[in-house]
């Protein structure tokens, strides 16, 4: 598998070259693309999509949401599946990577992790069985991260409204009004180097359960984009995401 990765000269992306040049899922890094040059020995890398001429499999996007529209040009253009793994996207951009889905196979999540795959349906679950209960939602992010709240805290917050039609979320938490009943609230931190940490709290008068997912490395991301990347190669024009992919496999 071929893979050009978007966004290659920051973390993520150096993570997703590390893994494919130890030959994870059999991925070999084809080409890198950045908005700066960056220096590699191992592939060629591009500040411009035109000059790209490598024959590509499937592309990781792990660079910044700004890039989307570009990215999906590039990839329409030549009928290359495209993993999206970068979050923040304005409405304008989501609207940009559902109509390229309708022209190439696209796989868009939060988070790239598995195990917060399952986070979602266990807090689906949890506001099932516990429809009166309050619901939190706290996230724990490095000091560098861009976007507040972070995508996975609105993937779980919107897999909950799927259960809770009526939800409403409050974004942090101030001011002298009560807690009303269908609000969600939803904490972002963002200090020191965390990787990744994101916990829903659901409480009622009686008990309190919690659930939480802690990323131990970026490995962990870059492991999923190129799970994703060989699960969407192959696949006809359409919208992916982790809990397709789970359900497929």
């Amino acid at each position: 598998m071929n893979i050009l990765i978007c966004g290659v000269g920051g973390r993520m992306g150096r993570e997703v070259a590390k893994l494919a040049l130890d030959g994870v899922r059999g991925a070999t890094v084809t080409a890198g693309f950045d908005v700066l040059p960056v220096d590699t020995r191992e592939f060629p890398t591009y500040t411009d999509w035109s000059a790209i001429t490598e024959k590509i499999d499937c592309v990781i996007d792990f660079s910044h949401h700004s890039a989307t529209e570009a990215l999906l040009n590039f990839a329409k253009a030549n009928k290359i599946p495209v993993v999206i793994a970068t979050t923040g996207h304005t409405d304008d951009e989501k609207e940009n990577i559902l109509a390229a889905a309708k022209e190439i196979p696209v796989f868009h999540s939060a988070n790239m992790s598995l195990g917060i795959a399952l986070l979602v349906e266990l807090a689906k679950t949890a506001a099932k069985a516990f429809p009166d209960a309050d619901i939190e939602i706290i996230e724990k992010h490095h000091n560098r991260k861009l976007d507040a709240p972070s995508g996975t805290a609105l993937l779980l917050a919107n897999a909950i409204k799927e259960i809770r039609k009526n939800a409403k979320f409050i974004f942090g938490r101030g001011g002298q009004a009560k807690r009303e009943v269908d609000e969600i609230g939803i904490h972002a931190i963002r200090m020191g180097n965390i990787i990744g940490e994101h916990e829903v709290i659901l409480g009622t008068d009686t008990q309190t359960i919690t659930l939480k997912h802690e990323a131990h490395s970026r490995a962990l991301f870059a492991e999923g984009a190129l799970v994703a990347a060989d699960y969407l190669c192959g696949k006809s024009a359409g919208l992916y995401d982790m809990e397709r992919m789970i359900s497929d496999n």
